[in-house]
């Protein structure tokens, strides 16, 4: 240990002398709770607060105070010391426990702690003998366990709750030597490991091991040389020390440990904070030398020489030594800031390191020193060193201030080092992969490269970034690589981009895709497809039907079926990969329709379907096919061919075309048919776009059917207008003018119409549409004229056997009018007659039985105006009318309330002239019952009354007289 460096680790805090107020010679001191007891010959006992400044003193002994210790879980002070008796006794050796918090006064200046316990040491079972070592062990409060070593070799132990005498004494023998001086137990030293509590003990001869947690504690020898000098400490590991002339010896509980040879007397053992202290001899200058040695990284913190040390102790973060006359040295540690420093000038980094990681300073401050001693190797170009430090500080000091250094071509393995090592510890950013990966494809070490990229743990950890990987593998073409990183991330979309766009494997993506899950092959079809379908369109057909009809997966997800399809990706998210290959989209959508019957987007489908069905071409090359033909060859720098045979395969072409355009458009039909059934109000398709479709790629088919579909009957009708299609004009109205079969009557008419303005000899086929007028009375004469005038190619022989017909039954519905009109006349006549005769002249009952019994009428009798009579018994209650004729009357009655009733509702008026085929009839009828005759108020009203009233105000007016004429005999 002469040869360890030394350190000025430790400076003097402050130096003096121990206060006058204590006047005996010091023999025994404590350190704790921030005190320092000092017991004296003269019995008395001293505390000193920080800086050693007097705070009082009291009179523990009458003789004189041999030790002391100030317990810490408790204010208490326990002492040992002599007490005076009787003058012709020898003074008794008492303990004594003090509570330092209660003072008792003794008289008006001093004052001293209550004594709460005193004990005699020796008794008749432990007899007295010289105490030469003294230690308090504090159990679970308030027990002690007190051991006092004799010079016998005995070990006198006081154990339980002292202060209220609740103790056991018991002894243990060490040495039973004959000579006392061999047999002395010369120093102490408890072990406390958990509940196992063992005790050190020290005599000139043996090392002895007390397990005190035994009933009757056993003795176990772990040495056969002790020490003859009180020189014993205790380290923070339990470990017991023993200071002896030739070295410093280490026991665990199986033996000696290491020990640390230098020559000289051990008159003082400590441990502070990790350092061993020792006051010794020193042989080479005869001079007391106080040390603190650094046995972890053998270095001595701190040496001086002093004088003759009375006491070593330790309190307030301080070693303070008490001089044999009374001086006092107060030693501190330095700040681990200033000791670095020292070091750094001294250029030990290596200490300095040792240093920060022996004394657990936190991991910042070890990163510090370490970076300095990069600088310093790197400084001296030992780059290898200086990287080999530079690692450890990885994750303190920013990785830039590394990476700057090493940028050198030259030292580019050095920066793959540290690189390594940064991603092992999971703290690279992208920067950093990007640049380890250069790293790599610089120095064309491919095994590394493999062993980064395709290493398990590496991407399983994520110890760099995925993306940043794949770009520079890429960017280095080492494309495998790339893959690979990709493969194991699970970033499908960067396989397959360095598939397809890097390597061209289409067969291999494609079994990619397949081996992925619904969801994620969905998502990288729909980023990838074009090219797929550009290079393996019928491939990626089938895995695209795969996708959206999958129905070997519906029993592992155990999902209901309806359930199922509605979790697959529809056709329709697909479509814009299908933008320049038109049949490939017609083939896919052909498959699924077929194979999925209730898609949940077939409208959608339907609609993209009868689009590709009605195109006119379907041949959309993509920009990257249009100036290439199928072998891969520039067209611009072919040689022309012969024209002839340029024609030939042109002529072909527009056949293969044609019969293609004219199988999709049956298809279209077939389709425009099946998806909108007779059942359902709405097709399966958007009809108005559909129809935009038709007009647009002149698909006369199937706008005639959407316009039937819809009613749109005129539009039908206009469509074979429009192609001058005369018999299937007329064919059309023959199926939809019959308003029997929910037909429009008035087609005919419309194409009377279009006849009409033909311009064009059309005689055959007015006379059939006149024959479909005639016969559903659809159109009067007169109009029939005044329309087919316009048409000057048509003669009047076209319709004069029409108007000749037309004439005949008109001549007869008014002969037979006018026929009807003489009766209603005559019948109005007699009525009238009838009503004045009732008014002007009597009447002569001549009825002799009753109408109702038809018994011989007797008095009292009832006589109507209508010529019936009646016994007044028969009549009942009712004598005001006739029971034969009111039920008749009561009739004309309710057909005039419910006539006058419907006067009052014009919108059943309107609807009957609209759905009539003559409204004039109905105007007619409304007349002729009175309903709308009534259209003045005041005077006029009754002259205009006579005029316009019906047979019905007649015949009601006839029954009032008649009612109103009745004679009671």
């Amino acid at each position: 240990m002469y040869q360890w460096r030394k350190f000025e680790f430790f400076e003097e805090k402050f130096s003096g002398k121990v206060p006058d107020d204590i006047a005996g010679k010091i023999q025994c001191c404590s350190s704790g709770k921030g005190r320092i007891v000092l017991g004296c010959d003269d019995g008395s006992a001293s505390l000193l607060d920080r800086g050693l400044k007097f705070n009082y003193g009291f009179q523990a002994h009458s003789s004189s105070v041999l030790f002391l210790q100030q317990l810490k879980q408790r204010n208490f002070l326990v002492t040992v010391g002599e007490d005076e008796q009787i003058a012709s006794q020898p003074p008794a050796v008492c303990l004594k426990i003090f509570d330092l918090d209660k003072m008792e006064p003794e008289g008006t200046s001093t004052s001293s702690p209550d004594c709460i316990q005193i004990l005699r040491v020796f008794t008749n079972q432990f007899p007295e003998a010289k105490i030469t070592s003294f230690l308090v062990l504090e159990e679970a409060p308030p027990l002690l366990l007190i051991v006092i070593g004799l010079d016998n070799g005995s070990i006198y132990c006081i154990q339980g709750d002292i202060a209220r005498e609740r103790i056991k004494r018991f002894k243990l023998q060490v040495d039973n030597h004959s000579d006392k001086s061999q047999s002395s137990v010369t120093g102490l030293g408890f072990r406390v490991d958990g509940q196992v509590l063992q005790l050190f003990a020290v005599t000139p001869n043996t090392v002895n091991l007390f397990n005190m947690h035994t009933q009757a504690p056993t003795r176990q020898t772990l040495d056969q040389i002790g020490s003859s000098v009180t020189s014993v400490a205790m380290t923070d590991r339990s470990e017991f020390i023993i200071g002896r002339s030739e070295a410093i010896y280490f026991y665990e509980v199986d033996g000696r440990g290491p020990c640390w040879a230098f020559e000289g007397e051990k008159k003082f053992l400590g441990w502070f904070r990790g350092y061993l202290l020792c006051v010794f001899d020193d042989q080479r200058t005869g001079k007391n030398t106080f040390n603190v040695y650094d046995l972890k990284n053998r270095l001595i913190a701190h040496s001086i020489v002093v004088n003759d040390v009375s006491q070593m102790l330790c309190e307030w973060g301080n070693i303070i030594l008490i001089l044999e006359d009374k001086s006092t040295l107060c030693i501190g540690e330095k700040d681990m800031e200033s000791k670095l420093d020292m070091l750094f000038k001294k250029n030990l980094y290596t200490v300095a390191i040792n240093l920060v990681q022996s004394q657990q300073a936190d991991a910042a401050a070890t990163a510090e020193v370490l970076r300095k001693y990069g600088d310093h190797l790197y400084s001296k170009q030992n780059f290898d060193e200086a990287m080999a430090q530079y690692i450890h500080t990885i994750g303190h000091l920013e990785p830039s201030y590394v990476i700057q250094k090493f940028l050198d071509a030259q030292r580019i393995h050095n920066l793959t080092n540290y690189l390594e090592k940064l991603h092992e510890k999971g703290l690279a950013s992208k920067d950093h992969t990007t640049l380890l990966l250069n790293c790599y494809t610089k120095l064309k070490d491919v095994e590394k490269l493999n062993e980064f990229i395709k290493s398990e743990d590496g991407v399983g950890e994520q110890k760099f970034d995925v993306e940043t990987a794949i770009r520079v593998c890429r960017a280095a073409n080492y494309h495998e690589h790339a893959m690979s990183v990709a493969k194991k991330a699970g970033r499908h979309e960067w396989y397959l981009k360095i598939l397809l766009e890097d390597l061209g494997r289409y067969e291999e993506a494609l079994q990619y895709i397949s081996s992925l899950e619904l969801s994620q092959a969905g998502v990288t079809v729909k980023e990838y497809g074009k090219i797929l379908i550009e290079h393996k369109p019928a491939e990626t057909v089938e895995i695209l039907m795969r996708l959206c009809t999958e129905e070997s997966e519906l029993p592992k997800k155990g999902a209901s079926s309806g359930a199922f399809i509605s979790m697959l990706p529809s056709p329709i998210d697909f479509l814009n990969i299908f933008v320049h290959y038109p049949h490939a989209l017609l083939e896919f959508l052909e498959k699924y329709t077929s194979k999925v019957k209730d898609s949940s987007a077939q409208v959608e489908i339907h609609n993209t379907l009868l689009e590709l069905y009605l195109s006119h071409d379907l041949d959309f090359p993509s920009i990257s096919q249009s100036n290439i033909d199928d072998g891969g060859n520039d067209l611009a720098h072919k040689s022309s061919k012969s024209v002839s045979n340029g024609r030939a395969i042109s002529n072909k072409k527009d056949v293969n075309d044609e019969k293609g355009r004219q199988e999709r458009r049956r298809k279209g039909l077939t389709l425009l048919k099946s998806a909108w059934p007779s059942e359902l109000e709405q097709p399966l398709y958007d009809v108005d776009l559909v129809i935009i479709l038709c007009e647009m790629n002149d698909f006369k088919e199937g706008l005639l059917f959407l316009y039937e579909k819809m009613k749109l009957f005129k539009e039908v009708i206009a469509c074979y207008m429009q192609v001058h299609d005369h018999e299937g004009l007329i064919s059309c109205c023959k199926r939809l003018g019959d308003l029997g079969k929910g037909g429009d009557p008035s087609l005919w008419a419309d194409l009377l119409k279009y006849f009409g303005e033909l311009g064009e000899d059309c005689s055959k086929e007015v006379k059939e549409i006149l024959t479909y007028i005639e016969r559903g009375d659809i159109l009067p004469p007169i109009v029939v004229l005044q329309t087919l005038a316009k048409n000057p190619c048509l003669s009047l022989s076209v319709i004069k056997d029409y108007i000749a017909r037309k004439l005949e039954h008109e001549s007869q519905l008014i002969e037979e009018d006018r026929r009807a009109m003489e009766k209603y006349q005559e019948e109005s006549s007699i009525m009238r007659k009838e009503i004045q005769d009732l008014r002007t002249n009597a009447r002569i009952f001549q009825l002799s039985k009753c109408t109702t019994c038809t018994f011989t009428l007797d008095l009292p009798a009832v006589h109507f105006m209508c010529m019936h009579s009646f016994h007044q018994r028969c009549l009942g209650d009712n004598e005001k009318e006739c029971p034969e004729c009111a039920p008749e009357y009561r009739a004309v009655l309710e057909t005039k309330r419910s006539l006058e009733q419907s006067s009052k509702n014009p919108d059943q008026f309107f609807q009957q002239v609209k759905s009539s085929k003559d409204g004039f009839s109905v105007i007619a009828d409304y007349f002729g019952k009175g309903i709308i005759s009534k259209t003045s108020n005041g005077p006029s009203e009754a002259n205009g009354s006579n005029s316009a009233s019906s047979g019905n105000d007649f015949y009601v007016e006839l029954h009032q007289n008649k009612k109103i004429g009745n004679t009671k005999v």
